[in-house]
Protein backbone atom coordinates (compact mmCIF):
# COMPACT_ATOMS: atom_id res chain seq x y z
CA UNK A 1 0.00 0.00 0.00
CA UNK A 2 1.42 3.40 -0.99
CA UNK A 3 2.38 6.05 1.59
CA UNK A 4 -0.20 8.39 0.01
CA UNK A 5 -3.06 5.94 0.58
CA UNK A 6 -1.80 5.05 4.06
CA UNK A 7 -1.66 8.72 5.08
CA UNK A 8 -5.20 9.28 3.80
CA UNK A 9 -6.46 6.24 5.70
CA UNK A 10 -4.65 7.55 8.78
CA UNK A 11 -6.48 10.88 8.48
CA UNK A 12 -9.82 9.11 8.14
CA UNK A 13 -8.95 7.02 11.20
CA UNK A 14 -8.14 10.17 13.18
CA UNK A 15 -11.47 11.73 12.16
CA UNK A 16 -13.29 8.53 13.16
CA UNK A 17 -11.46 8.41 16.49
CA UNK A 18 -12.40 12.02 17.18
CA UNK A 19 -16.05 11.10 16.67
CA UNK A 20 -16.14 7.89 18.68
CA UNK A 21 -13.43 7.87 21.36
CA UNK A 22 -12.01 10.00 24.17
CA UNK A 23 -8.41 9.79 22.97
CA UNK A 24 -6.65 13.07 22.20
CA UNK A 25 -6.38 12.59 18.46
CA UNK A 26 -3.24 14.76 18.32
CA UNK A 27 -1.37 11.95 20.07
CA UNK A 28 -2.84 9.36 17.71
CA UNK A 29 -2.06 11.53 14.67
CA UNK A 30 1.63 11.88 15.58
CA UNK A 31 1.92 8.14 16.19
CA UNK A 32 0.39 7.35 12.80
CA UNK A 33 2.47 10.03 11.06
CA UNK A 34 5.66 8.54 12.53
CA UNK A 35 4.78 5.02 11.40
CA UNK A 36 3.87 6.05 7.86
CA UNK A 37 6.78 8.47 7.40
CA UNK A 38 9.56 6.22 8.70
CA UNK A 39 8.37 2.76 7.65
CA UNK A 40 6.25 3.33 4.54
CA UNK A 41 7.75 6.52 3.07
CA UNK A 42 11.31 5.78 4.23
CA UNK A 43 11.78 9.24 5.76
CA UNK A 44 14.47 10.08 8.24
CA UNK A 45 13.23 11.20 11.64
CA UNK A 46 14.54 14.71 10.94
CA UNK A 47 12.21 14.97 7.93
CA UNK A 48 9.22 14.17 10.10
CA UNK A 49 10.33 16.63 12.77
CA UNK A 50 10.53 19.32 10.09
CA UNK A 51 6.77 19.17 9.43
CA UNK A 52 5.95 20.05 13.05
CA UNK A 53 4.03 23.39 12.96
CA UNK A 54 6.43 25.34 15.17
CA UNK A 55 5.03 28.74 14.15
CA UNK A 56 1.49 27.63 14.90
CA UNK A 57 2.56 26.09 18.23
CA UNK A 58 4.25 29.31 19.36
CA UNK A 59 1.25 31.40 18.33
CA UNK A 60 -1.27 29.22 20.17
CA UNK A 61 0.92 28.97 23.25
CA UNK A 62 1.76 32.68 23.39
CA UNK A 63 -1.84 33.88 23.07
CA UNK A 64 -3.16 31.38 25.62
CA UNK A 65 -0.36 32.25 28.06
CA UNK A 66 -1.25 35.94 27.93
CA UNK A 67 -4.91 35.29 28.58
CA UNK A 68 -3.96 32.75 31.19
CA UNK A 69 -2.54 35.67 33.17
CA UNK A 70 -5.70 37.73 32.67
CA UNK A 71 -7.86 34.81 33.72
CA UNK A 72 -5.77 33.82 36.73
CA UNK A 73 -5.45 37.32 38.19
CA UNK A 74 -9.19 37.98 37.92
CA UNK A 75 -9.13 40.64 35.20
CA UNK A 76 -11.57 38.86 32.87
CA UNK A 77 -13.95 38.10 35.74
CA UNK A 78 -13.91 41.73 36.91
CA UNK A 79 -14.65 43.01 33.39
CA UNK A 80 -17.59 40.63 33.04
CA UNK A 81 -19.10 41.50 36.42
CA UNK A 82 -18.84 45.24 35.86
CA UNK A 83 -20.44 44.83 32.45
CA UNK A 84 -23.44 43.06 33.96
CA UNK A 85 -23.87 45.80 36.56
CA UNK A 86 -24.17 48.38 33.78
CA UNK A 87 -27.46 46.80 32.66
CA UNK A 88 -29.17 48.17 35.74
CA UNK A 89 -31.47 45.15 36.15
CA UNK A 90 -33.03 45.37 32.66
CA UNK A 91 -33.58 41.67 31.96
CA UNK A 92 -34.46 42.19 28.27
CA UNK A 93 -30.90 43.39 27.70
CA UNK A 94 -29.32 40.24 29.12
CA UNK A 95 -29.35 38.04 25.96
CA UNK A 96 -27.91 40.65 23.56
CA UNK A 97 -25.48 41.81 26.24
CA UNK A 98 -24.00 38.35 26.72
CA UNK A 99 -23.76 37.86 22.95
CA UNK A 100 -21.82 41.11 22.59
CA UNK A 101 -19.68 40.53 25.69
CA UNK A 102 -18.79 36.98 24.61
CA UNK A 103 -17.94 38.22 21.13
CA UNK A 104 -15.71 41.02 22.41
CA UNK A 105 -13.81 38.80 24.83
CA UNK A 106 -13.38 36.02 22.26
CA UNK A 107 -12.27 38.49 19.59
CA UNK A 108 -9.62 39.99 21.86
CA UNK A 109 -7.65 36.77 22.16
CA UNK A 110 -8.80 33.81 24.27
CA UNK A 111 -11.15 32.30 21.68
CA UNK A 112 -14.56 30.69 22.04
CA UNK A 113 -13.89 27.85 24.48
CA UNK A 114 -12.03 29.96 27.04
CA UNK A 115 -14.65 32.71 26.73
CA UNK A 116 -17.52 30.28 27.26
CA UNK A 117 -15.75 28.76 30.26
CA UNK A 118 -15.52 32.27 31.74
CA UNK A 119 -19.01 33.52 30.93
CA UNK A 120 -21.29 30.46 31.02
CA UNK A 121 -21.46 30.19 34.84
CA UNK A 122 -22.09 33.93 35.12
CA UNK A 123 -24.70 33.99 32.32
CA UNK A 124 -26.63 30.88 33.36
CA UNK A 125 -26.70 31.97 36.98
CA UNK A 126 -28.06 35.39 36.06
CA UNK A 127 -30.58 33.79 33.67
CA UNK A 128 -31.87 31.72 36.58
CA UNK A 129 -32.33 34.76 38.84
CA UNK A 130 -33.83 36.88 36.07
CA UNK A 131 -36.13 34.05 34.92
CA UNK A 132 -34.68 34.22 31.41
CA UNK A 133 -34.84 31.11 29.16
CA UNK A 134 -31.80 28.89 29.72
CA UNK A 135 -31.72 27.80 26.08
CA UNK A 136 -31.66 31.39 24.87
CA UNK A 137 -28.83 32.34 27.23
CA UNK A 138 -26.77 29.30 26.23
CA UNK A 139 -27.19 30.19 22.55
CA UNK A 140 -26.27 33.83 23.18
CA UNK A 141 -23.05 32.93 25.00
CA UNK A 142 -22.07 30.15 22.59
CA UNK A 143 -22.80 32.04 19.39
CA UNK A 144 -21.31 35.25 20.74
CA UNK A 145 -18.08 33.48 21.64
CA UNK A 146 -17.96 31.80 18.24
CA UNK A 147 -18.75 35.08 16.46
CA UNK A 148 -15.38 36.48 17.55
CA UNK A 149 -13.46 33.21 17.44
CA UNK A 150 -11.81 33.84 14.07
CA UNK A 151 -10.36 37.24 14.95
CA UNK A 152 -6.72 37.42 13.75
CA UNK A 153 -5.59 38.05 17.33
CA UNK A 154 -7.46 35.09 18.84
CA UNK A 155 -5.81 31.71 19.22
CA UNK A 156 -8.16 29.96 16.78
CA UNK A 157 -8.16 32.88 14.35
CA UNK A 158 -4.37 32.69 14.23
CA UNK A 159 -4.65 28.96 13.53
CA UNK A 160 -7.06 29.55 10.65
CA UNK A 161 -4.91 32.33 9.17
CA UNK A 162 -1.83 30.08 9.33
CA UNK A 163 -3.64 27.21 7.60
CA UNK A 164 -5.11 29.51 4.96
CA UNK A 165 -1.73 31.10 4.28
CA UNK A 166 -0.25 27.62 3.68
CA UNK A 167 -3.08 27.05 1.20
CA UNK A 168 -2.22 30.28 -0.65
CA UNK A 169 -5.14 32.19 0.88
CA UNK A 170 -3.33 34.53 3.25
CA UNK A 171 -4.28 38.17 3.73
CA UNK A 172 -8.03 37.66 4.15
CA UNK A 173 -8.37 37.99 7.92
CA UNK A 174 -11.06 40.68 7.66
CA UNK A 175 -13.27 38.66 5.30
CA UNK A 176 -12.96 35.58 7.49
CA UNK A 177 -13.85 37.48 10.67
CA UNK A 178 -16.76 39.42 9.13
CA UNK A 179 -18.43 36.42 7.47
CA UNK A 180 -18.09 34.29 10.57
CA UNK A 181 -19.52 37.11 12.70
CA UNK A 182 -22.40 37.66 10.27
CA UNK A 183 -23.39 33.99 10.30
CA UNK A 184 -23.42 33.79 14.10
CA UNK A 185 -25.18 37.14 14.48
CA UNK A 186 -27.96 36.00 12.13
CA UNK A 187 -28.58 32.75 14.00
CA UNK A 188 -28.39 34.58 17.35
CA UNK A 189 -31.11 37.01 16.22
CA UNK A 190 -33.21 34.05 15.06
CA UNK A 191 -32.67 32.33 18.42
CA UNK A 192 -33.70 35.51 20.28
CA UNK A 193 -36.93 35.69 18.24
CA UNK A 194 -37.72 31.97 18.62
CA UNK A 195 -36.87 31.30 22.25
CA UNK A 196 -38.30 34.06 24.40
CA UNK A 197 -36.58 37.28 23.41
CA UNK A 198 -39.73 39.24 22.48
CA UNK A 199 -41.48 38.11 25.67
CA UNK A 200 -38.61 39.47 27.75
CA UNK A 201 -39.26 42.96 26.40
CA UNK A 202 -42.41 43.11 28.52
CA UNK A 203 -40.55 42.14 31.71
CA UNK A 204 -39.92 44.81 34.28
CA UNK A 205 -36.59 45.52 35.87
CA UNK A 206 -35.09 42.50 37.56
CA UNK A 207 -32.60 42.91 40.37
CA UNK A 208 -29.60 40.79 39.46
CA UNK A 209 -27.68 40.29 42.67
CA UNK A 210 -24.27 39.86 41.12
CA UNK A 211 -21.15 40.27 43.20
CA UNK A 212 -18.85 42.99 41.92
CA UNK A 213 -15.10 42.58 42.06
CA UNK A 214 -13.47 46.03 42.34
CA UNK A 215 -10.87 46.88 39.74
CA UNK A 216 -7.38 46.79 41.20
CA UNK A 217 -4.01 48.02 39.97
CA UNK A 218 -3.33 44.52 38.70
CA UNK A 219 -6.51 44.53 36.61
CA UNK A 220 -5.84 47.96 35.10
CA UNK A 221 -2.24 47.03 34.32
CA UNK A 222 -3.32 43.79 32.68
CA UNK A 223 -5.84 45.66 30.54
CA UNK A 224 -3.24 48.27 29.56
CA UNK A 225 -0.74 45.61 28.50
CA UNK A 226 -3.52 43.83 26.60
CA UNK A 227 -4.39 47.02 24.72
CA UNK A 228 -0.74 47.53 23.80
CA UNK A 229 -0.54 43.92 22.58
CA UNK A 230 -3.66 44.27 20.42
CA UNK A 231 -2.39 47.58 19.03
CA UNK A 232 0.99 46.10 18.11
CA UNK A 233 -0.70 43.28 16.20
CA UNK A 234 -3.36 45.32 14.42
CA UNK A 235 -1.45 48.55 13.74
CA UNK A 236 2.11 47.34 13.29
CA UNK A 237 1.44 43.78 12.08
CA UNK A 238 3.58 42.19 14.79
CA UNK A 239 3.32 38.43 15.21
CA UNK A 240 0.46 37.84 17.71
CA UNK A 241 2.05 34.79 19.33
CA UNK A 242 5.53 36.17 19.89
CA UNK A 243 4.28 39.53 21.12
CA UNK A 244 1.91 37.68 23.47
CA UNK A 245 4.95 35.92 25.00
CA UNK A 246 6.51 39.34 25.60
CA UNK A 247 3.32 40.74 27.12
CA UNK A 248 2.88 37.73 29.41
CA UNK A 249 6.53 37.94 30.49
CA UNK A 250 6.14 41.62 31.39
CA UNK A 251 3.08 40.91 33.54
CA UNK A 252 4.85 38.11 35.40
CA UNK A 253 8.06 40.10 35.90
CA UNK A 254 6.26 43.10 37.40
CA UNK A 255 4.32 40.84 39.75
CA UNK A 256 0.90 41.16 38.10
CA UNK A 257 0.79 37.53 37.02
CA UNK A 258 1.95 34.25 38.52
CA UNK A 259 3.72 31.90 36.10
CA UNK A 260 2.34 28.73 37.71
CA UNK A 261 -1.25 29.98 37.60
CA UNK A 262 -0.69 31.22 34.03
CA UNK A 263 0.52 27.82 32.84
CA UNK A 264 -2.44 26.07 34.43
CA UNK A 265 -4.79 28.12 32.22
CA UNK A 266 -3.15 26.97 28.97
CA UNK A 267 -5.42 24.51 27.11
CA UNK A 268 -2.71 21.91 26.54
CA UNK A 269 -5.11 19.23 25.19
CA UNK A 270 -6.24 21.60 22.42
CA UNK A 271 -2.67 22.56 21.52
CA UNK A 272 -1.61 18.89 21.41
CA UNK A 273 -4.62 18.08 19.24
CA UNK A 274 -4.10 20.91 16.76
CA UNK A 275 -0.33 20.46 16.40
CA UNK A 276 -0.54 16.66 16.31
CA UNK A 277 -3.12 16.62 13.53
CA UNK A 278 -1.07 19.24 11.68
CA UNK A 279 1.93 16.87 11.74
CA UNK A 280 -0.20 14.17 10.08
CA UNK A 281 -1.47 16.70 7.53
CA UNK A 282 2.16 17.55 6.73
CA UNK A 283 2.87 13.88 6.01
CA UNK A 284 -0.35 13.68 3.99
CA UNK A 285 0.74 16.60 1.80
CA UNK A 286 4.28 15.39 1.21
CA UNK A 287 3.35 11.77 0.40
CA UNK A 288 0.58 12.64 -2.07
CA UNK A 289 -2.27 11.76 0.27
CA UNK A 290 -3.73 15.25 0.03
CA UNK A 291 -4.29 14.68 -3.68
CA UNK A 292 -6.32 11.57 -2.87
CA UNK A 293 -8.24 13.47 -0.19
CA UNK A 294 -9.24 16.26 -2.57
CA UNK A 295 -10.27 13.68 -5.16
CA UNK A 296 -12.60 12.13 -2.57
CA UNK A 297 -14.06 15.53 -1.66
CA UNK A 298 -14.53 16.49 -5.31
CA UNK A 299 -16.88 13.52 -5.81
CA UNK A 300 -19.33 15.06 -3.34
CA UNK A 301 -19.82 18.40 -5.08
CA UNK A 302 -19.77 20.44 -8.27
CA UNK A 303 -18.25 23.91 -8.76
CA UNK A 304 -21.71 25.37 -8.27
CA UNK A 305 -22.61 23.49 -5.10
CA UNK A 306 -19.24 23.17 -3.38
CA UNK A 307 -19.78 25.97 -0.83
CA UNK A 308 -22.93 24.43 0.59
CA UNK A 309 -21.68 20.85 0.40
CA UNK A 310 -18.36 21.55 2.13
CA UNK A 311 -20.11 23.59 4.85
CA UNK A 312 -22.58 20.74 5.44
CA UNK A 313 -19.86 18.08 5.54
CA UNK A 314 -17.60 20.02 7.91
CA UNK A 315 -20.60 20.94 10.06
CA UNK A 316 -21.66 17.32 10.40
CA UNK A 317 -18.14 16.23 11.35
CA UNK A 318 -17.71 19.17 13.72
CA UNK A 319 -20.92 18.24 15.56
CA UNK A 320 -19.08 15.26 17.00
CA UNK A 321 -15.46 16.27 16.50
CA UNK A 322 -13.11 19.15 17.27
CA UNK A 323 -13.51 22.13 14.97
CA UNK A 324 -10.08 23.63 15.62
CA UNK A 325 -8.24 20.38 16.28
CA UNK A 326 -9.53 18.22 13.43
CA UNK A 327 -11.78 20.00 10.91
CA UNK A 328 -9.73 23.13 10.21
CA UNK A 329 -6.33 21.37 9.95
CA UNK A 330 -7.79 18.63 7.74
CA UNK A 331 -9.98 20.65 5.35
CA UNK A 332 -8.40 24.09 4.89
CA UNK A 333 -5.15 22.78 3.34
CA UNK A 334 -7.26 20.79 0.87
CA UNK A 335 -8.90 23.86 -0.69
CA UNK A 336 -6.50 24.47 -3.65
CA UNK A 337 -6.51 20.81 -4.63
CA UNK A 338 -10.29 20.63 -4.34
CA UNK A 339 -10.74 23.60 -6.68
CA UNK A 340 -8.35 22.01 -9.18
CA UNK A 341 -10.19 18.68 -9.06
CA UNK A 342 -13.59 20.32 -9.45
CA UNK A 343 -12.38 22.44 -12.34
CA UNK A 344 -13.91 25.52 -10.69
CA UNK A 345 -14.99 27.13 -7.46
CA UNK A 346 -13.84 30.17 -5.52
CA UNK A 347 -11.02 29.20 -3.11
CA UNK A 348 -11.73 31.93 -0.56
CA UNK A 349 -15.46 31.19 -0.58
CA UNK A 350 -14.75 27.50 0.02
CA UNK A 351 -12.34 28.27 2.87
CA UNK A 352 -14.89 30.58 4.52
CA UNK A 353 -17.56 27.91 4.04
CA UNK A 354 -15.34 25.44 5.91
CA UNK A 355 -14.81 27.98 8.71
CA UNK A 356 -18.47 28.93 9.07
CA UNK A 357 -20.01 25.50 8.48
CA UNK A 358 -17.82 23.88 11.13
CA UNK A 359 -18.31 26.67 13.68
CA UNK A 360 -22.08 27.16 13.56
CA UNK A 361 -22.77 23.71 15.03
CA UNK A 362 -20.48 24.25 18.02
CA UNK A 363 -23.24 25.08 20.49
CA UNK A 364 -24.23 21.40 20.29
CA UNK A 365 -23.89 19.69 23.70
CA UNK A 366 -21.52 17.23 22.00
CA UNK A 367 -19.06 20.11 21.58
CA UNK A 368 -17.06 21.75 24.36
CA UNK A 369 -18.98 25.03 24.13
CA UNK A 370 -22.40 23.41 24.49
CA UNK A 371 -21.17 21.13 27.26
CA UNK A 372 -19.82 24.11 29.22
CA UNK A 373 -23.20 25.84 29.01
CA UNK A 374 -25.02 22.76 30.28
CA UNK A 375 -22.51 22.26 33.08
CA UNK A 376 -23.15 25.85 34.23
CA UNK A 377 -26.93 25.43 34.64
CA UNK A 378 -27.96 26.03 38.29
CA UNK A 379 -29.49 23.19 40.29
CA UNK A 380 -33.22 22.72 39.83
CA UNK A 381 -33.29 23.13 36.05
CA UNK A 382 -33.86 20.27 33.60
CA UNK A 383 -30.43 19.78 32.05
CA UNK A 384 -31.68 16.81 30.02
CA UNK A 385 -34.18 19.03 28.25
CA UNK A 386 -31.49 21.63 27.57
CA UNK A 387 -29.24 18.86 26.23
CA UNK A 388 -31.94 17.76 23.78
CA UNK A 389 -32.67 21.33 22.72
CA UNK A 390 -29.01 22.15 22.06
CA UNK A 391 -28.54 18.85 20.23
CA UNK A 392 -31.43 19.61 17.87
CA UNK A 393 -30.08 23.13 17.40
CA UNK A 394 -26.62 21.80 16.54
CA UNK A 395 -27.97 19.43 13.91
CA UNK A 396 -30.18 22.17 12.47
CA UNK A 397 -27.10 24.38 12.11
CA UNK A 398 -25.55 21.93 9.63
CA UNK A 399 -28.38 22.84 7.26
CA UNK A 400 -28.38 26.53 8.15
CA UNK A 401 -24.62 26.70 7.64
CA UNK A 402 -24.87 24.98 4.27
CA UNK A 403 -27.57 27.42 3.12
CA UNK A 404 -25.70 30.47 4.42
CA UNK A 405 -22.50 29.45 2.64
CA UNK A 406 -24.21 28.40 -0.56
CA UNK A 407 -26.30 31.52 -1.05
CA UNK A 408 -24.89 34.37 1.07
CA UNK A 409 -21.12 33.89 1.05
CA UNK A 410 -20.91 34.40 -2.77
CA UNK A 411 -22.87 37.66 -2.42
CA UNK A 412 -20.18 39.24 -0.22
CA UNK A 413 -17.04 37.38 -1.32
CA UNK A 414 -16.30 37.92 -4.99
Amino acid sequence: MSPALLSLLALLLVVAASLTSRVNVGVLAVALAWGIATFAADWKVEQLMAVFPSSLFLTLLGVTLLFGVAQANGTMQAVSQHGVRLLGGRSALLPPFFFVLACLISTSGPGAIATTALLAPLAMGIAHRAKAPMLLMALMVGNGANAGNLSPISAIGALVQTLMAKAGLGGHATEVLVMNFAAHAIVAIAAWAMFGGPAMLSHGRVVVDEERTPFTRAHWTTLAVGVLWVSSVLLFKFNPGLTAFAAAAVLVLIGIGDDSAMLKQVPWPVIVMVCGVSVLIGVLEKTGGMDLFTTLLSKLATPGSVNGVIAGVTGLISTYSSTSGVVYPAFLPAVPGLVAKLGGGHPLQIAISINVGAALVDVSPLSTIGALCIAAVPAGHDTKQLFRQLLMWGFAMTIVGALFCQFLVPVFIR
